[in-house]
Parts: C-alpha cells; structure tokens; sequence
C-alpha cells in the first residue's frame, strides 16, 4: 500500500521548502501587516508549492518559494481589501493622556521604521522587506518579484529614498554631500 508520508516528492518538498517556513512568515508577516493573516497566507502557499513542486527545477528554492509567497499575499490582500475595514484602535481616539511606557515603546527605532515601511507603497515595501530585513541578493530579488535585476536595483533605490523621507517627515530629503554643497554654494548671499 502506498504511503504519503513516505512519497519521494514529499521527502524532496521537506528537504527545499521547509527550512524556509520562517522566511516566508516574516514576508508574509510585513506583507500583509497582521500576523493571523500571514499565518494563513504562508500556510495556503505552502499548499501551492507542494502542488505545483514539479514546477520546481531545482533552481533556489528560498526565491521560488518566496515568490509564491509574494503572490499569495498579492491575491489575499486584493480578495480581502474589499471586506475587510480597519479595527477600532482605542488608542488613536481615545481623549486620555498617552501613557509613558507606551511612548517610550513608539520613539524606538524599529518601531519608527516599521511605522515608516507601512507607509511605503507595495512595491517599494516589498523590496525593502526582501532586501534588508530576509537578506535576498538582488538576483533573488529578482527572481522572487519576477522583474530585470536592473530594475531591481533601480527600486530599491527609489524605496530606500522613500523610507528616508517618510523617517525624516519631509517631502525631500537632500541628497550627497555634493549636492548640498552645490545647493549651499547657489544660495543667495544676503548683503547688510
């Protein structure tokens, strides 16, 4: 009688996609910005890739499943935009004075960049996330998003961009130090 647990297919699914389950939560987990949420989606792309692993040629494993993943989140967020509405944050509307500790909480630094990366749109959020916080390359980048390297490169730099103005809260952040230079030397002298 056959026997599923000792399947060849399902010895080769545990020894390529399963060492990166916790990859593929943290992504699902900044992704889709709940963690029930990115519970559900890396359990529902982990069935994906067990039923598609013939398409698996064997190439990084870490991307494809990844880019599963990334998928997953796409269709998950688009099927429940619509039905879903933002839970009450007592906190955001509540008249009492903020608590201390609950301050000291929001001034941390991860706190304010993950505060920042939530305010990115989804293509800048998702390389930065994938880039800096899993480690990719930028050749698994571009595989796991499925773009040239080129523009890979050409959007993490505008995301990072981004990140730095929604950090500092301006509308444009100055840029080298030439740049400044050269901004420095163009201003007007004022006379007395």
């Amino acid at each position: 009688m056959f026997s599923f647990t000792e399947s060849p297919r399902l010895t080769e699914f545990e020894r390529e996609v399963l060492p990166h389950l916790n990859a593929a939560y943290s992504l699902a987990r900044f992704l889709m910005r709940n963690d029930q949420d990115a519970e559900d989606v890396v359990q529902e792309a982990a069935l994906r890739a067990f039923r598609f692993f013939e398409s698996f040629r064997g190439e990084n494993s870490r991307a494809w499943f990844l880019r599963i993943v990334r998928n997953t989140c796409s269709g998950w967020r688009s099927r429940t935009l619509a039905t879903r509405m933002d839970p009450f944050d007592e906190a955001l509307h509540s008249a009492e004075a903020p608590d201390p500790e609950m301050l000291l909480l929001e001034s941390d630094h991860a706190t304010l960049i993950a505060s920042a990366l939530r305010t990115l749109p989804d293509p800048f959020h998702q390389v930065l996330v994938l880039r800096e916080i899993e480690g990719l390359s930028y050749r698994e980048l571009a595989d796991v998003i499925g773009i040239p390297i080129g523009t890979v490169m050409s959007r993490l730099s505008r995301a990072r961009r981004a990140l730095r103005r929604a950090l500092t809260g301006s509308k444009h952040v100055r840029g080298s130090a030439r740049e400044r230079s050269r901004e420095e030397d163009a201003e007007p002298v004022l006379a007395g």
